[in-house]
C-alpha cells in the first residue's frame, strides 16, 4: 500500500515538473477556490434563506441560543479528554509513537516532524494547532513540512473530540460504527495531504 502511495505520488510530480505551465494553472486555480470558499458560503447560506422565505436572523438568534445551552451540557465531557489529552502528551506517549510509526511514513514521504500532527489531530485541535505552530516556527511556514503540516490540519476533524462533544450533548453511549468512518476519513485526508503537498510543493 505505501509503495503504491509513494509511486502515485513520484508518478504525479513528474507529471506536474514536465507541464509547469499546467502547474502553475493548477496552484491558481486552487488558490483562487481556496480565497472564494468563505465569502461564497457567506453569500449563499443567507440567500438560500431569503428565497426559502426562512427569517434568517431569528433563525441564527436561535441557533446561537441553543449553543450557548449545548456548550454548559458539554464541559464535562470536554474537560475528560482535554484531561485525556494532556497526560498523553506529557507522559512522552506521543514521542514513542512517533518513532515506532516514523518508518512507515517515511514509506511514502511523509517527514517524521509532520507525524504528531497526524496523530493529535483526530484527538485535539487545539493540540494539533500547538504542534502545527511548532513546526512553522522550527521550519518555517513556507517550508514542506510546514505546508504539509497546514494542509493536514485543515484536512481531517478532530473525530475524538467531536465524537465525546456531540454524543455526550445528547446522551449517546453506543457510537458504534462513528469511531472507525472517521478515523478512516481522517487517514484518507491524510494520505491526499502528502500526495498533494508532494504535487504541489515537493
Amino acid at each position: 500500500m505505501f509503495n503504491t502511495l509513494s509511486v502515485a505520488a513520484d508518478t504525479l510530480q513528474q507529471v506536474a515538473a514536465a507541464t509547469p505551465v499546467a502547474d502553475s494553472l493548477f496552484v491558481t486555480i486552487m488558490k483562487g477556490f481556496s480565497s472564494l470558499a468563505v465569502p461564497f458560503l457567506l453569500l449563499v447560506i443567507p440567500l438560500l434563506g431569503i428565497i426559502k422565505k426562512v427569517k434568517v436572523y431569528e433563525t441564527f438568534v436561535d441557533g446561537a441560543k441553543e449553543g450557548f445551552e449545548v456548550a454548559v451540557r458539554i464541559i464535562p465531557y470536554l474537560v475528560a479528554i482535554l484531561v485525556a489529552i494532556g497526560m498523553f502528551r506529557a507522559s512522552g506517549a506521543m514521542r514513542y509513537l512517533v518513532l515506532a510509526l516514523s518508518p512507515l511514513t517515511n514509506l511514502f514521504g511523509m517527514p517524521a516532524e509532520a507525524l504528531p500532527v497526524a496523530l493529535m489531530r483526530p484527538l485535539s485541535g487545539s493540540g494539533a494547532l500547538g504542534i502545527v505552530t511548532e513546526l512553522m516556527k522550527t521550519h518555517g511556514p513556507d517550508s514542506f513540512i510546514g505546508r504539509l503540516a497546514s494542509t493536514m490540519f485543515g484536512s481531517t476533524e478532530t473525530t475524538f473530540y467531536v465524537l465525546a462533544v456531540y454524543f455526550g450533548s445528547v446522551g449517546i453511549r453506543r457510537t458504534r460504527h462513528a469511531v472507525s468512518s472517521g478515523l478512516i476519513g481522517d487517514l484518507v485526508g491524510m494520505i491526499a495531504a502528502v500526495l498533494i503537498c508532494r504535487v504541489v510543493f515537493g
